[in-house]
């Protein structure tokens, strides 16, 4: 070989040494890079720290491998707060084979639009499937049991009830009835409120007010249908007692209703010096239904004292009640009298001459005052009775339009 084509290629060896040495040293410089910043694609700045101790963290995640991260006390952290529930509670009463759940919150308010499941020992799970914070199960067998009711997310009952139920009705007021009440401006009044005027009368009935004397007392009775009333007129009339209507049931839907003019009837009679009794409109189905409409009518009289009787008022009305045979109707006016009498009242039966005679079974109420119906110059019901309703066109001084007139013969 000659020296020129020795020189040539030791040139070209030493290029190809150079170039290799490039590439190398290239790759490794891109490798420092890519592990310098492997998320942001700039270069990480190595603290005095890491430069002392020579590492570096750059996994973003490594503090979930350190068990000491989390400090058990937080002060920057969020706070998730809780939820307070509201406290509710359980009015739990029976009549006879059966159990009325009605809840309520702290203040005794019934509790509406929430799903609430109750639970009866060793019977089962019900649902208030309209929401209206009540629960009626019937067919219920005689015997003691828990009730509870399943915590919702609101509302928590710590405290369950014990409930026995009866085979027999007891005929005692029940505790939760209030809660069953309703007002007149929030039903249908006139489906509900059905009067229908079926009394006997004839040629002699007398539209006239009979003076007191010895004998009878002369007095009235009234509803919301007479609106407002001037007691101290009526009592300038003559008027010494008046039976007032406290409220009905619903002839559709059988709806426990207050008469909304009783309390201010009840007080403007009292002011005015008149004696007072109260009547209930039935529309009772049964035993258990006559021991409601009771207990209504005694928690709306509360404590205030009665010179009268609290009457049923059973009649036509075209109404849910009007098919009941003579025995359950009879047994309806008995059980609704005897719930009265328990609780320390006196208690009567209102009805037409031809309703005791044809429709209820009167010898089974002796034991009850009898308030008797018939429109002429005298009555012709031929059984005991201590006061009469002789006409429902009597014209009194202080009511706008007719009102019904009585006699009584009680305490004369």
């Amino acid at each position: 070989m000659s020296k020129k084509n020795l020189y040539l290629s030791v040139i070209a060896a030493s290029m190809c040494l150079l170039l290799v040495l490039a590439v190398v040293f290239a790759a490794n410089i891109k490798t420092d890079k890519k592990k310098q910043n492997s998320t942001t694609g700039e270069s990480t700045p190595v603290t005095e720290y890491a430069q002392k101790t020579k590492e570096v963290y750059t996994d973003s995640k490594s503090f979930l491998n350190d068990k000491n991260f989390l400090d058990e006390y937080q002060p920057n952290a969020e706070k998730k707060e809780e939820v307070k529930k509201k406290e509710a509670k359980l009015v739990v009463g029976s009549v006879a084979k059966d159990i009325r759940v009605t809840i309520v919150d702290s203040i005794g308010n019934k509790i509406s639009g929430v799903p609430f499941y109750v639970n009866i020992e060793d019977v089962g799970e019900y649902k208030d499937l309209d929401m209206d914070g009540y629960i009626y199960i019937a067919g219920i067998k005689p015997g003691t049991y828990e009730v509870s009711l399943q915590e919702t997310e609101k509302f928590v009952c710590k405290e369950n009830v014990e409930i026995e139920v009866n085979e027999t009705v007891q005929y005692a007021a029940l505790e939760d009835i209030r809660y069953a009440i309703v007002q007149e401006k929030d039903i249908n009044v006139e489906a509900e409120d059905i009067q229908l005027n079926d009394v006997d009368k004839d040629s002699t009935e007398n539209t006239k007010i009979k003076k007191s004397n010895d004998k009878i007392s002369f007095g009235i009775d009234v509803s919301a249908w007479q609106k407002e009333i001037d007691w101290k007129k009526v009592k300038e009339a003559g008027v010494d007692f008046v039976i007032i209507r406290c409220g009905y049931r619903g002839a559709k839907t059988g709806v426990l209703v207050e008469d909304s003019y009783f309390y201010k009837n009840l007080q403007g009679a009292k002011d005015a010096g008149i004696d007072v009794g109260v009547y209930f409109f039935t529309q009772a189905l049964n035993e258990t239904e006559a021991v409601e409409e009771a207990s209504m009518v005694l928690a709306l009289v509360g404590d205030t004292e009665l010179d009268y009787p609290i009457f049923i008022d059973t009649e036509n009305t075209n109404g849910r009640a009007d098919p009941l045979d003579k025995n359950t109707r009879t047994a309806v006016c008995d059980a609704f009298c005897k719930t009265i009498e328990r609780a320390g009242k006196k208690a009567g039966v209102y009805a037409s001459r031809n309703w005791f005679n044809t429709k209820l079974d009167d010898d089974k109420l002796e034991s009850h005052v009898r308030w008797v119906a018939e429109y002429a110059s005298t009555t012709a019901y031929a059984k005991r009775y201590e006061m009469w309703q002789y006409t429902s066109s009597g014209s009194i001084d202080g009511i706008n339009g007719r009102v019904d007139l009585d006699v009584s013969y009680i305490g004369n």
